[in-house]
C-alpha cells in the first residue's frame, strides 16, 4: 500500500509553528511569538514530524539541535510561504487594494525619522498593518539575529557579507550644552575641554554611545566623569537642568536647538557622522509588502532629505534667564 502523498499530510499552521521554532531555536520563544502554549508547539511539531516521518530537533540537556531535516524543509518552507505573500500582493493589486503586514524594528534614535517614513508610506496604502519597535542597537542585533523582524531600521550596521542594507538617511552627532554654557564662548574649544564635565551617556549597546566612545578612543581622549541616562529625552532634560553635556544625534534636538533651549558649541571632529539603514539577512526572502516598502523608501529618499537637511531658523532669544551654576 503506498503512502499518502506528503501534500495531503501537512498543514500551512504546522509550517507557521516549523519556521518560529527554526527560527527562534526554542519551542518556548516560538510559543511566545505566536501566542500558543509551548504543549501546543510541541504538538504541532510532533505531528509534522509524523507526517514527514523524520525528526526536525532534538533537545541535548536545554540546548535544541537543529538536524538536517529540519535545514531541507527550512528552505522549502521559506519559498513556499514567500510565493503565498506573492499571490496575497497579486490578488490586492487586482482588487485594487494593498494588503499585509510590515513588521519593523528601529534604533531608538531612528525614530525621529521612522514615523515620518510610515505616515507617507501608510498614505499611500492604508491596508496595510505596521508594527514598530523601538529598541537600542544591542537589542536590535539581537532582534536581526533572532529574525524577528521584517526589517531593522539601525546605524553601525555590522560588517556581516550576510547582511542587506541601505542607506536611508544621515545620522549626525553633534555637542550639546545649555545655553550660557562657557564652551560656546570660549576660544578654540576641544573635545578635551568638552571632556572635563559631566557626559550624559545612553545605556550600553546605545548607537550613538559607541560612537560617541570610539571617537573619544580615537582621540585618546579619556570620560573622567559620566552619567548614564536611559533615554535621550532624559539626556535633553538632563543638560538643560546644567546636570551636564552631551553628544545627541541632530535630529533629536533640532527642536530645542531652535527654541533656544540647547545649544551646540563648535568642536573639531563634529559632526560624528553615520547613516541609518533598513537591514535583513540575504537569506531571507523579503515579502511583497517588506519589497513594497523598500522601493518606496528609495523613491522617498530626496524628499526626505531634502525635509531633514533643511536648517531650522533659531529663535531670537531664550525668553527665560539661565541661572548661572558652577562648571563641573
Amino acid at each position: 500500500m503506498s503512502r499518502p502523498h506528503l501534500l495531503n499530510r501537512l498543514t500551512f499552521r504546522q509550517l507557521q509553528v516549523f519556521q518560529a521554532v527554526y527560527r527562534q531555536q526554542s519551542y518556548s520563544r516560538a510559543a511566545e511569538q505566536l501566542g500558543l502554549t509551548q504543549p501546543a508547539v510541541s504538538a504541532q511539531i510532533r505531528q509534522l514530524e509524523q507526517a514527514l516521518e523524520q525528526p526536525l530537533f532534538k533537545y541535548a540537556g536545554k540546548t535544541l539541535h537543529v538536524l538536517p531535516a529540519a535545514d531541507a524543509l527550512a528552505a522549502s518552507v521559506q519559498s513556499i510561504f514567500g510565493q503565498v505573500s506573492s499571490l496575497q500582493m497579486e490578488l490586492s493589486e487586482l482588487a485594487g487594494t494593498i494588503r499585509g503586514e510590515l513588521n519593523l524594528a528601529a534604533v531608538s534614535t531612528a525614530q525621529y525619522v521612522v514615523p515620518h517614513i510610515l505616515a507617507r508610506f501608510r498614505a499611500r496604502y492604508p491596508e496595510v498593518q505596521i508594527r514598530l519597535r523601538v529598541c537600542n542597537r544591542g537589542q536590535a542585533l539581537e532582534r536581526l539575529a533572532e529574525r524577528r523582524d521584517d526589517l531593522v531600521i539601525m546605524g553601525m550596521v555590522p560588517d556581516d557579507a550576510n547582511l542587506a542594507f541601505m542607506p536611508i538617511l544621515d545620522n549626525e552627532m553633534i555637542p550639546i550644552v545649555w545655553p550660557g554654557h562657557p564652551l560656546l564662548t570660549a576660544e578654540s574649544a576641544s573635545l578635551e575641554d568638552f571632556a572635563r564635565h559631566y557626559v550624559l551617556m545612553r545605556e550600553p549597546g546605545s548607537g550613538t554611545r559607541t560612537a560617541f566612545e570610539e571617537f573619544v578612543a580615537r582621540e585618546r581622549v579619556s570620560l573622567a566623569h559620566t552619567i548614564e541616562l536611559g533615554t535621550n529625552e532624559a539626556i535633553k532634560q538632563g543638560v538643560m537642568a546644567h546636570l551636564g553635556v552631551a553628544v545627541l544625534p541632530r535630529l533629536a534636538v533640532q527642536l530645542e536647538l531652535a527654541s533656544g533651549l540647547l545649544a551646540s558649541p563648535h568642536l573639531p571632529g563634529f559632526p560624528l557622522k553615520r547613516s541609518w539603514c533598513t537591514v535583513y539577512p540575504k537569506d531571507r526572502y523579503p515579502t511583497p509588502v517588506t519589497e513594497l516598502f523598500l522601493r518606496f523608501v528609495r523613491e522617498l529618499l530626496p524628499e526626505l532629505n531634502a525635509h531633514f537637511k533643511a536648517p531650522l531658523e533659531p529663535a531670537p532669544g531664550p525668553s527665560f534667564v539661565c541661572l548661572p551654576m558652577a562648571d563641573h
